[in-house]
């Protein structure tokens, strides 16, 4: 029964603006991976009982990027599947883009 209450997001879908901005500054992020830039990233968690999810914000420093699977990893082991990202925010934006 608490299953059943538990309340779930739906995954909202970028418009094409949205995820061009978005391609740009995960772009930005990746030329300066080196530098380990301090993000704020926001993403959708699908939930692995039911449909739905959650959008989770983490921030942290980018450590590295698995391009193989397209995972962003951030230095205190929070692994974010790039295509579940919908926001992401870096002072390193301000003076890039």
């Amino acid at each position: 029964i608490a299953e059943t209450a538990r309340l779930t997001e739906r995954r909202m879908e970028l418009d094409e603006d949205s995820r061009a901005e978005l391609d740009r500054k995960q772009g930005v992020l990746l030329e300066h991976i080196d530098e380990q830039p301090e993000i704020t990233i926001t993403w959708f968690q699908p939930d692995e009982k039911k449909d739905g999810g959650a959008y989770l914000t983490a921030t942290g420093r980018l450590k590295k990027f698995r391009e193989l699977e397209r995972i962003l990893l951030l230095t205190d082991g929070t692994e974010i599947p790039l295509q579940n990202v919908v926001a992401l925010e870096s002072d390193i934006f301000q003076t890039l883009i």
